[in-house]
């Protein structure tokens, strides 16, 4: 079959056409048919090799899949072929990734795709879609009434963050930095959009909270806005990250007795183990879809596997707004 290959780290160039045999399920196993993937931060620093959690070279990667079942493992019960999946294939460690006309997937990391949902927004949602449930619902658990500060509101995680919390009756803050993304979050459910290049913390805090703070602060970004996060929480808030790599002066958060969660969706696939909690958030994510409180914002141009080197490039340059959707065309 063909694949999107990657035989060195480096930039996006490296991600070439090449030819690889057809993959066989093992017994808890699904083949899956894929019909498109996305890109996440996660897949840009494993190809790169900034995060050392890629399978050994040569590799297929990205974590995203979306596809038809091909061929199901003899100790898998609940799909059979045909049915529409979506989930997380792979691009990490032993598990190869969705860049290729097939892919086998542990089945317990799958769920069916919503009748109404097409291929390209099922993509766009197993890792952000999972990582922004997990950090609303199963980490901060948001409650009704609650004062929600989004850093990266727009962004893949970000703007279905946004949509959750709203989703729970949280009065929902986003921070941004254009016009069109605050836009954007406002759409989705934010009632207030923070410019952050205009607004700094103490700022942020005193205009939009009467400076008592946030009842919990999602940060996407990590680096400095994780500091910044611990910052603008109040005093006894929560904080949950999805970026919390690196150092960091936790003294805000002491002074304050602030709780901190990190969010880190793909670790079932680097412990190979617990992959039920990605089944069951990605059936709750469904879930969410069919009820009307989710939908991915897909970014303006969809790539093809073809183009997956200039996709990474958008990524990485910060010019994607919502979720960067490939189609396959191998």
């Amino acid at each position: 079959m063909k694949a999107m290959v990657v035989h060195t780290h480096g930039g996006p160039e490296v991600l070439t056409l090449d030819v690889v045999p057809l993959p066989a399920p093992a017994p808890d196993q699904v083949r899956v048919r894929v019909r498109a993937s996305s890109v996440n931060p996660l897949d840009c620093k494993i190809r790169s090799g900034a995060l050392p959690l890629g399978a050994a070279l040569p590799a297929i990667l990205h974590i995203d899949v979306a596809g038809t079942v091909g061929a199901v493992g003899e100790a898998v019960s609940g799909f059979e072929e045909g049915d529409r999946v979506y989930g997380f294939a792979g691009g990490v460690l032993a598990y190869p990734g969705a860049l290729a006309e097939y892919v086998c997937v542990p089945a317990a990391a799958l769920a069916l795709i919503p009748v109404t949902m097409e291929f390209t927004q099922a993509a766009a949602l197993p890792v952000a879609a999972c990582t922004a449930w997990e950090a609303i619902h199963e980490r901060a658990q948001v409650q009704a009434g609650e004062r929600v500060l989004v850093q990266g509101g727009a962004g893949g995680v970000g703007h279905l963050a946004v949509q959750l919390a709203h989703a729970c009756g949280a009065e929902v803050h986003a921070t941004v930095s254009t016009a069109e993304k605050a836009e954007l979050v406002r759409a989705l459910g934010a009632q207030v959009a923070i410019d952050y290049r205009r607004e700094g913390v103490s700022d942020m805090v005193r205009a939009h909270t009467d400076g008592h703070g946030y009842d919990v602060v999602i940060d996407t970004v990590g680096g400095a806005a994780l500091h910044q996060a611990l910052l603008a929480a109040k005093p006894g808030g929560r904080v949950v990250s999805i970026a919390a790599r690196g150092q960091h002066d936790l003294s805000p958060m002491h002074g304050k007795g602030l709780r901190l969660d990190v969010v880190f969706a793909i670790r079932p696939l680097v412990e190979d183990q617990g992959f039920a909690h990605l089944g069951r958030r990605l059936r709750a994510v469904a879930a969410a879809f069919e009820q009307g409180h989710l939908t991915p914002h897909l970014h303006r141009q969809i790539y093809r596997f073809s183009e997956v080197a200039q996709a990474h490039r958008c990524l990485e340059a910060g010019e994607a707004l919502g979720k960067i959707v490939l189609v396959n065309d191998l």
